[in-house]
């Protein structure tokens, strides 16, 4: 991973922790591009994880801004990747109307092992291992859920994503993933960004039919698609320094990208690390278990102490909360 000195005062830039929708005229193409500053920076810094493991739970931020955007329902999307690798397990999440968390279970002595030499591709397929990695839409209260599961293998997160839009959506997609710390306001900072393109659904709603496996994997990789091709390649074409970088508005990059093609983009929607912990909501919890579990959780002052996995707030109660 490559670092930069951009030397600017601290804070947001204009465009940062966002998500910008945008189509092209005639072709039917959309797309969305996400740029993270504060947002990412705050979730990645609360947890110090190795470089390695940011940089990946960075990507599944990323991810989850993109896909999560286009929910048309107020909900939840969540991605989580369950493996035997030293990153076994991550979590980031989406909630309307723009809220991100994420956390990663890696020890910094498992990690260690795996994070010498090789590409960055390699380093992030040795780092997941072997599992799977589930996509979760939770659109709250009795609603049902609806959830895609992709094998992992060898694959990073953006691979596998890749694979999910095959398999669930059946729709030929792109996405550009970047992520790196840079120099900023006298102090490293993590940035983030991404690029998501996709071809748009025929009317009606209903999957296409396809007269052979060959003729299928054509029409989901786009080749029976002059547009999508060239747009494809047009998107391909996005460096990863332009995805994070803070001096680019996001309307520029798109106008950069695909002025030929009569890009429209809409309104920014903003984005922010927020969890969802609550003291309340974890009191209760607490309050369901029985005396002599509870006597085996406390400190040695006699309080309970319980860390957000998310956002890592440390809360502690004692006798005034009714567990004492």
């Amino acid at each position: 991973m490559t670092t930069r000195s951009i030397h600017r005062p601290p804070g947001n830039s204009v465009g940062d922790d966002c998500v910008v929708p945008f189509a092209t005229a005639g072709t039917g193409v959309s797309g969305r591009l996400v740029r993270l500053g504060v947002a990412v920076d705050d979730v990645l810094v609360k947890h110090a994880y190795p470089e390695p493991v940011s940089v990946a739970l960075g990507e599944a931020l990323v991810l989850v801004a993109l896909l999560g955007s286009a929910l048309k329902i107020d909900g939840q999307l969540i991605l989580q990747t369950k493996t035997d690798g030293p990153l076994g397990l991550l979590v980031a999440d989406y909630m309307t109307p723009g809220r991100l968390r994420g956390y990663a279970n890696a020890p910094a002595a498992a990690v260690e092992g795996v994070t010498e030499g090789g590409r960055a591709r390699d380093l992030q397929a040795r780092l997941l291992g072997t599992g799977h990695l589930a996509m979760t839409i939770d659109p709250g209260g009795d609603m049902e859920r609806y959830q895609g599961i992709v094998a992992l293998d060898g694959m990073t997160l953006v691979e596998a994503a890749h694979t999910y839009f095959r398999q669930s959506e059946q729709l030929p997609t792109l996405i550009r993933v970047a992520v790196a710390r840079e120099f900023t306001g006298g102090a490293w900072r993590w940035r983030a960004g991404g690029l998501m393109i996709q071809k748009v659904a025929r009317g009606g709603g209903h999957r296409p039919t396809y007269a052979s496996d060959e003729a299928r994997d054509a029409a989901l990789d786009g080749e029976d698609d002059e547009d999508w091709r060239r747009l494809e390649l047009l998107a391909a074409t996005v460096e990863d320094h332009e995805l994070i970088d803070p001096t680019l508005d996001p309307h520029r990059l798109l106008y950069r990208l695909f002025h030929e093609e009569g890009v429209s983009a809409s309104e920014p929607v903003p984005l922010i690390a927020k969890c969802r912990c609550e003291r309340d909501r974890l009191l209760g919890y607490l309050k369901g278990f029985d005396a002599g579990a509870l006597a085996d959780l406390r400190d040695e002052d006699g309080r309970l102490r319980a860390t957000c996995e998310f956002c890592s707030t440390v809360y502690t109660y004692g006798p005034d909360d009714g567990i004492g």
